[in-house]
């Protein structure tokens, strides 16, 4: 046979077989392509059933005077119909959040330039920002370097691994909001260490490899709730405190949820490696000899630090700092992060060595999660606006008579919490989540007279936990076809740390937050 005609063997070291574009997405279902048929005529009938006042007369809208009652019914018709189609992605979310701002103006909701100033928010410029920086740690190659460095040290440990792993999640996570982009970041890496441990997938599967893949996707995720930079959604959460008149400092998020987010990522490794999926001694030993090697020789290739990685790891160094301490010196975390933006993409100016590492057009930014989260902050700022949702929370507790006091509050944020965890199993849009549940939160913890920050902060904790099911998140539906696990043992592995962090969720708000200052005691 010709060379020409051999067939390519596969080779489980070599990390371009990893790339994310070699795998396709899961297709909807039949059942996903029915809700998403009836996605828009369910929208458009829910927002006429509201806006025509269908509905009849709404007697808590009929009596607030806070805004014109016609505008209350439009706007729990835009809210609803938002909803649908967010959730039944029956149009691409960019798109709804785009027929949003349009609809709110056009309704007499939201004045126009009061919606078109949310395209300039804090968290938008934030957004943007953190995109710019996140960019340069893949133009300047410093994320691999640092990646393949610590791997490398690790050296044939299977425990020093696992922890490499959680460490790097968390270390990235400071400055990447898309989790898929880390999927893309570090898939080849964990893919590489798998095989090496003879874990590659379908009839290969063993606890390794079930554990590493699983292992990184809640990592991946759950450090996203470790920074108020994570994801877009912590952001909104923050930009809808904020509305509400409290201010959360990324310096508070970062005290209170990161420790709690390391503390997560070490129970599900000792959980998943000890119990759920253990792994044996003769599992621990790699099975492909010179595995490690191979990590040594990609290290290798990059050859030495750049100056341009130094320059870009200086600047994350000092814009985390700045970040870190926002409460002493007073300055916004969204006007530090363009500083920071600013360094990256400096060029050489009068003959003077170039600050920056990029240019513009090597900067990764997705408009359409942009135009999305617009949308939802448009969203928010008419729900904040009309407070329908306050309105009707009032109402439902006021029908209900539930005692705040005593062990009210306990009950209240258990099942708030159990409600927001139990979210994530049915969208996978965290934003839609958010939108959904944050006023809700707020509003309960306003009305009650709760401390706002200190009963929002740790449900904000649980806006990423999306790792149960495959259709839960982007980088779960990635991690699903690596073919590492079945749907049933994900959901298992998922589901035990779910129940797990819900409870510590609530002894943390409980015992450890107060120690660090804030007012968060639930009885």
């Amino acid at each position: 046979m010709s060379d020409k005609g051999a067939k390519k063997v596969f080779d489980p070291l070599d990390m371009s077989n990893y790339s994310l574009e070699k795998f396709k997405e899961i297709k909807a279902g039949i059942w996903m392509e029915r809700i998403k048929f009836i996605g828009m005529p369910l929208a458009i009938l829910l927002f006429l059933f509201f806006h025509l006042q269908w509905v009849g007369p709404i007697e808590m809208f009929d009596t607030q005077t806070k805004v014109p009652p016609a505008n209350c019914y439009s706007a729990t018709g835009i809210f609803l119909a938002s909803l649908v189609l967010w959730l039944t992605e029956a149009i691409p979310n960019y798109l709804t959040s785009l027929i949003v701002v349009v609809t709110v103006i056009l309704t007499g909701t939201m004045k126009m330039r009061p919606a078109f100033a949310m395209l300039g928010e804090p968290v938008m410029i934030l957004n943007i920002a953190s995109f710019i920086m996140a960019s340069a740690l893949v133009v300047t190659g410093l994320a691999k370097r640092m990646s393949l460095w610590l791997l490398v040290r690790m050296g044939n440990n299977i425990s020093l691994l696992f922890w490499c792993f959680i460490l790097l999640n968390l270390i990235l996570g400071a400055f990447i909001s898309a989790t898929s982009a880390k999927t893309a970041l570090l898939l080849p890496l964990f893919m590489v260490i798998a095989a090496i441990y003879g874990a590659t997938g379908g009839e290969k599967r063993n606890n390794v490899g079930r554990n590493m893949v699983l292992l990184n996707l809640l990592a991946n995720n759950v450090s996203a709730s470790a920074f108020i930079t994570g994801s877009a959604a912590n952001l909104l959460a923050v930009a809808m405190m904020e509305q509400a008149g409290f201010k959360v400092y990324y310096g508070d998020w970062f005290i209170a949820l990161c420790p709690l987010a390391l503390i997560q990522c070490a129970i599900a490794w000792y959980t998943g490696t000890r119990w759920i999926f253990p792994i044996k001694k003769e599992d621990a030993k790699p099975k492909i000899e010179g595995g490690m090697d191979r990590l040594k020789g990609e290290l290798a290739q990059l050859g030495k630090i750049s100056s341009g990685e130094v320059r870009a790891a200086l600047t994350f160094i000092i814009v985390l700092l700045l970040w870190a301490t926002d409460r002493v010196h007073g300055m916004r975390a969204e006007v530090i992060a363009v500083a920071g933006a600013c360094v990256v993409l400096m060029p050489s100016v009068c003959k003077l060595p170039a600050l920056g590492v990029m240019k513009w057009n090597d900067a990764d930014i997705p408009w359409h999660m942009l135009m999305f989260s617009f949308g939802a902050y448009v969203l928010g700022g008419m729900v904040d606006q009309t407070d329908i949702v306050g309105l009707y929370i009032h109402s439902l507790f006021d029908k209900w008579q539930i005692d705040p006091s005593g062990g009210g509050k306990l009950l209240v944020f258990a099942v708030l919490s159990g409600v927001f965890a139990i979210t994530t199993l049915v969208s996978e849009s965290k934003t839609a989540r958010t939108i959904i549940m944050f006023p809700i939160i707020i509003s309960i913890a306003k009305k009650f007279g709760w401390d706002v920050v200190g009963f929002c902060l740790p449900m904000a904790f649980l806006i990423n936990q999306v790792y149960v099911l495959y259709f839960n998140s982007k980088p779960a539906n990635i991690s699903y076809l690596l073919d590492h696990y079945s749907t049933g043992e994900s959901f298992k592995y998922g589901i035990i740390q779910m129940a797990i962090i819900w409870v510590l969720l609530i002894l943390w708000t409980q015992y450890v937050m107060p120690l660090m200052g804030f007012n968060s005691a639930l009885w």
